[in-house]
């Protein structure tokens, strides 16, 4: 097992490489998507995007990743020390047809293959991913943390205002859409729009050498603003590797989603899909209750044991990365800086204990 960190896009850049180094990271998980384009996300002070009804931001304008940009930022990733695992999310630009299967879903499906190759001829080994509508929402900010540390979760309902035309995954991809909402659809229809994906990307993905990792819904509830999930139980996790049997389609384990789901146990689950050399990586944040009323809390106050964790993922043999990919904010300057340093701390002492 390997200690990552996640960055997000306007982190990439020296002071937060030479930061995670510091914590002790060898790896790191990159966002290349901009999640913090809505003026209610803050770039300097940047826990995580939460954006409410209007959605984190504008998509990108509908052009991939070049191999050239990634080249270069992954050099600038080898000189600090770090490797670059996986990138964490496609823009919406490039795929919300996918998600909607709407018009340009064939063009866009060539897209998404060709972003792929480019992140294999990179030699970034995983694409994780959220086949989502409505993407992260449902939540509220309140000092929900030990101490009053500012964190997120649900306090007993879901949001159900039906997501606006020209916006998917939180992102507006199109500001010019005609008015209206997108369509109610079911749960089997939106596995349909899985399986299509799937189908045509994993092959593509195995020839490039890259490990696609889908992550759960989070939260996990059955319908948020008027759409359907796909992954919020744990054995849907199972559905999907069933759908497509390939060393390309794995999981993106956020062992905080998977917690706050109201079936079966993260402990169980973790050891199914672990024994299954199905987990790429792992989201290794905890929390306290269960969907619609959880909270997000300090690595080592919640619900979920997180020496359990390790031991049941040693058990199998796990030789993949944990990021602690968000965290409460601390009560101080630098507040994201601190959250994340206590987190890290706390696991490469739990990952020396674990393997002592």
């Amino acid at each position: 097992m390997k200690l990552g960190f996640g960055l997000y896009r306007h982190m990439l850049n020296e002071q937060h490489y030479k930061f995670a180094k510091q914590c002790g990271a060898t790896h790191l998980v990159v966002h290349m998507v901009d999640y913090f384009g809505n003026a209610d996300n803050s770039k300097s002070n940047a826990n995580q995007p939460i954006g409410g009804d209007r959605g984190w931001g504008k998509a990108g304008n509908g052009e991939l990743w070049t191999l050239d940009e990634l080249l270069k930022i992954k050099k600038e990733i080898n000189s600090h020390g770090l490797e670059w695992y996986a990138i964490e999310n496609f823009d919406p630009s490039i795929w919300h047809d996918i998600l909607l299967d709407g018009p340009k879903k064939e063009a866009q499906i060539e897209l998404v293959k060709e972003q792929i190759r480019i992140v294999g001829k990179a030699g970034i080994p995983v694409f994780g991913y959220n086949f989502s509508l409505a993407g992260v929402s449902s939540r509220v900010e309140k000092p929900f943390a030990r101490g009053g540390a500012v964190s997120v979760g649900m306090e007993g309902s879901v949001d159900e205002k039906p997501i606006p035309n020209g916006m998917v995954w939180n992102m507006v991809y199109d500001e010019n859409a005609p008015e209206g909402t997108v369509e109610r659809v079911s749960h089997d229809t939106l596995w349909e729009r899985l399986q299509y994906f799937l189908d045509e990307i994993i092959p593509v993905a195995e020839e490039a050498g890259v490990k696609m990792a889908a992550h759960p819904d989070d939260p996990p509830m059955p319908y948020v603003r008027n759409t359907p999930r796909l992954v919020y139980q744990p054995d849907m996790y199972q559905r999907l590797i069933d759908m497509q049997p390939s060393e390309s389609n794995n999981l993106e384990f956020c062992l905080g989603t998977i917690a706050e789901m109201t079936d079966g146990n993260v402990y169980e689950a973790t050891n199914k899909y672990s024994k299954q050399n199905k987990i790429a990586y792992i989201h290794f944040r905890n929390v306290v209750g269960k969907v619609p009323n959880y909270k997000e809390v300090f690595v080592d106050e919640g619900d979920i044991d997180m020496f359990k964790i390790l031991e049941i993922l040693k058990q199998n043999n796990f030789e993949g990365i944990l990021i602690p990919d968000h965290t409460p904010q601390m009560s101080c300057d630098g507040s994201w800086y601190a959250g994340m340093a206590y987190a890290m701390g706390f696991m490469k002492a739990a990952l020396r204990a674990v393997n002592e």
